[in-house]
C-alpha cells in the first residue's frame, strides 16, 4: 500500500518538505519527496508491523503533522502510486481516501484525471468518445497506439487499468529544487526585487552545478502582503545550470508580472525538469561574453567549496 501525502503550505514553505519527511520515516524508510509539496511512502511493512488500517497510519501522520509542524495534509492511498497520487487528489482535509477497487475508482472519471494524460492528449482521445478512463480501458490497444503512438499508446492502456510501474524510491534524484527570500517587511522596491532574484538564481544555479543537474524550465512565485501570490514559468532555451541565464530569466518573468506598488512579502524561485548535466546538449556560441563568464562561475564555484558560500557575491548583493 503507498501513501500520498500533500501537505497544504504556505506558497514559499517548500523549506519545511525535507523535516516532514523525517516525519513519516519514522514510520518507514520508503519515502520519495514530491516538491513543492507532496511525499510518497511505501508503507506495507508499516501496516504489518503496527497492525493498521492506512486509514489509522494516515490519521497518525496527520496528527503528528499539525502537532509537530503546524501543518495540515490531505492523504490519499492505494496500491500503487498513480492511484495514491489520484486519491490524494480528490481526498478532502481530515479524510483519507482508499482505493481498494482500482477498477471502480478509475472508470467513470474524466480521461484527463488520469496520470500522464496532458491536455493535448485529453482532447485527442476525447474527439474519438474515448472521454472517460473505463472507455480508454476497454479501448483496443492497437486503437490507442494509433491515436497516441506505439509507446504513448501501451503506457496509456496499462495506466487506465490501474497498472503503474513505477515503484517509490527513496532519495531518489529530485525533478525540481527551490529557494526562496522572505523580506523583513513588504518590499515595494523594484531593485530590492531583483537583488532577491540575482541571489535565488545564484543559489539555485550552484546547487545544480554541486550535484551536476541541469534544468529545464524556471517558476517564479511573489506573494504579496495579504498572503495572496502570483506564480509565472517559463521553459529556458536549453537545458542549463548556468547562474546568469537562470537570472535574465528570473528577471524578464518578474517583469511580466507588471508590479507597480505592489507589497511584496516574499520571492521564490523553483528550477523543474531536473536532469543529469552529461546527458545536456549547449549549443555553442561565439560569444565571449558568455564564455567568460562560463569560466569566472567555474573559478567561484571552486572558490566557494573551499572557503564557503559567501567568499564570492555578486557585487550588488555585497553592496
Amino acid at each position: 500500500m503507498i501513501l500520498c501525502v500533500r501537505f497544504r503550505l504556505e506558497a514559499l514553505g517548500e523549506a519545511m518538505l525535507p523535516r516532514l519527511v523525517g516525519l513519516l520515516t519514522e514510520f518507514t524508510p520508503v519515502v520519495e519527496a514530491a516538491p513543492p509539496d507532496t511525499l510518497l511512502a511505501d508503507v506495507r511493512g508499516a501496516l504489518r508491523y503496527f497492525g493498521w488500517s492506512p486509514v489509522e497510519l494516515a490519521s497518525v501522520v496527520r496528527v503528528r503533522a499539525l502537532a509537530l509542524y503546524g501543518v495540515d495534509c490531505v492523504i490519499g492511498a492505494g496500491p500503487n502510486p498513480m492511484l495514491a497520487r489520484m486519491a490524494a487528489r480528490e481526498a478532502r482535509p481530515g479524510v483519507t481516501l482508499v482505493v481498494d477497487d482500482p477498477a471502480a475508482f478509475l472508470r467513470e472519471r474524466p480521461v484527463v484525471a488520469l496520470d500522464g494524460v496532458g491536455r493535448a492528449t485529453a482532447r485527442t482521445l476525447c474527439a474519438y468518445g474515448l472521454d472517460s478512463i473505463g472507455r480508454v480501458a476497454d479501448a483496443p490497444l492497437a486503437v490507442l497506439q494509433r491515436l497516441v503512438g506505439a509507446k504513448a499508446g501501451r503506457e496509456l492502456a496499462e495506466r487506465a487499468r490501474g497498472v503503474d510501474r513505477a515503484a517509490v524510491v527513496p532519495n531518489a534524484l529530485s525533478r525540481s529544487m527551490a529557494a526562496e527570500q522572505t523580506f523583513s517587511q513588504d518590499e515595494l522596491d523594484h531593485s530590492a526585487h531583483r537583488r532577491a532574484l540575482l541571489a535565488l538564481a545564484g543559489e539555485l544555479g550552484a546547487r545544480m552545478r554541486t550535484e551536476k543537474q541541469v534544468c529545464r524550465s524556471l517558476t517564479v512565485t511573489v506573494r504579496y502582503a495579504d498572503r495572496s501570490t502570483t506564480t509565472r514559468t517559463r521553459t529556458l532555451p536549453e537545458p542549463t545550470a548556468h547562474s546568469a541565464a537562470l537570472t535574465a530569466l528570473a528577471y524578464a518573468i518578474h517583469g511580466s508580472f507588471g508590479l507597480q506598488r505592489a507589497r511584496v512579502r516574499g520571492i521564490a524561485l523553483r528550477v523543474e525538469g531536473l536532469a543529469p548535466a552529461k546527458g545536456a546538449a549547449r549549443q555553442l556560441t561565439f560569444d565571449p561574453a558568455d564564455e567568460k563568464a562560463r569560466r569566472i562561475e567555474a573559478v567561484v564555484d571552486r572558490a566557494r567549496a573551499r572557503f564557503g558560500p559567501g567568499a564570492i557575491v555578486p557585487g550588488s548583493l555585497a553592496a
